[in-house]
């Protein structure tokens, strides 16, 4: 599995990353004109309206835009601009999970009706559910989301339960721990676990273990809260043949698989605390890049990949309408790259532009 954006609401991501064909580079740094004319050529090509991005080389950090934070403006895209990063979100609340873990709260072994009574089936386990190995239908598949039936929806709260009904009413797609199929459904599950142990909603917990320490004072959980606060870019698709604006939504409909807004800095400083070992203990932190042969790219909510050129990164990539996200992360924490792009009217593949990032970044 090549590192990419995986989609949190989309059926595809709106910015499909690959790093076939990376080679093989041999840089002391990065360079800053190299990054920049790979952006351009992302917003260039169509494949976003607006492209900011942040990246990390030892003692080398700097922030890098381009395209427009509006249609039809010349307003540049802000760089400490805030995004939904979709799918992201599951590293955090794995982190969580992972943390309960540590205090001897869950067992990632035990089936997760031992903690939640007849939820699902009870051979599943909490490392099933954090590794996309539990055979849970992905909800999002059970959703109207092609751009003109999502828009009669975008608004719509909907609830964790009525999320899981969606993929409890179908069969599992295989049986747990045999097969690796990445499904959204596992994040409302482990959402819902976090509440359950904790005792309080899931966000609260989120936001008192990492934001709060952490001081990510950008990053929220905005539950059924429709806008983005501060600066940001805007994101547009196409609704019968029109341009619409999709910046607003209810973000319900993702929660614990995909609901978070932040910034590059932010989700910077998060994989730094999670890279060097602050969130997690010892043990727990060997747990949240461990692969396996049955889930040989994804640990914990963690993907985990080693490049054409040898290096090996982890992180998540997020989508959700409007928004795609990349965070990326060498294990010890030395490069670092985040990245978010907003979607146009138009649609193409940026997948050359975003190698020559990855290449430039990490090889």
């Amino acid at each position: 599995m090549g590192i990419r954006l995986v989609a949190t609401v989309t059926a595809t991501s709106l910015l499909a990353l690959t790093t076939a064909g990376i080679a093989s580079a041999d840089t002391s740094s990065v360079d800053r004109k190299v990054v920049q004319q790979a952006l351009d050529q992302i917003t260039q090509s169509g494949a976003a309206l607006g492209v900011q991005a942040r990246v990390t080389d030892g003692r080398q950090r700097f922030t890098a835009s381009s395209g427009t934070a509006e249609l039809n403006t010349t307003k540049p895209v802000p760089e400490n601009g805030r995004f939904r990063v979709g799918s992201i979100t599951k590293t955090f609340v794995s982190t969580v999970t992972l943390q309960l873990a540590g205090e001897g709260k869950v067992d990632l072994d035990a089936p997760v009706v031992r903690y939640l009574p007849g939820l699902i089936d009870g051979r599943i386990t909490v490392r099933q559910v954090l590794q996309h190995t539990s055979g849970l239908f992905n909800y999002t598949n059970a959703l109207p989301l092609n751009p003109d039936e999502f828009e009669q929806i975008r608004y719509k709260h909907w609830s964790p339960q009525e999320l899981l009904a969606l993929s409890t009413s179908k069969p599992l797609d295989f049986e747990p721990g045999t097969q690796w199929n990445y499904s959204n459904t596992n994040y409302v599950v482990a959402g819902l676990l976090v509440e359950k142990i904790t005792g309080k909603p899931y966000e609260k917990a989120v936001e008192q273990r990492i934001l709060k320490p952490l001081h990510l004072n950008d990053t929220e959980l905005p539950g059924d809260k429709v806008g983005i606060s501060g600066p940001h870019s805007r994101a547009y698709y196409t609704v019968k043949g029109k341009t619409t604006e999709i910046t607003r939504m209810n973000p319900s409909i993702a929660w614990a698989a995909g609901e978070m807004i932040s910034t590059t800095r932010d989700l910077d400083t998060f994989v730094t605390a999670l890279s060097s070992g602050k969130l997690l203990k010892s043990a727990q932190q060997q747990e949240i890049s461990k692969t396996t042969a049955v889930s040989p790219g994804y640990g914990l909510g963690l993907q985990v990949e080693t490049l054409p050129c040898g290096t090996k990164v982890w992180g998540h990539g997020g989508g959700i309408p409007g928004y795609s996200s990349q965070l990326l992360t060498t294990p010890d924490s030395k490069k670092r790259f985040e990245l978010n792009a907003t979607s146009g009217p138009t649609e193409s593949d940026p997948g050359e532009a975003f190698n020559k990032l990855l290449t430039e970044v990490f090889c």
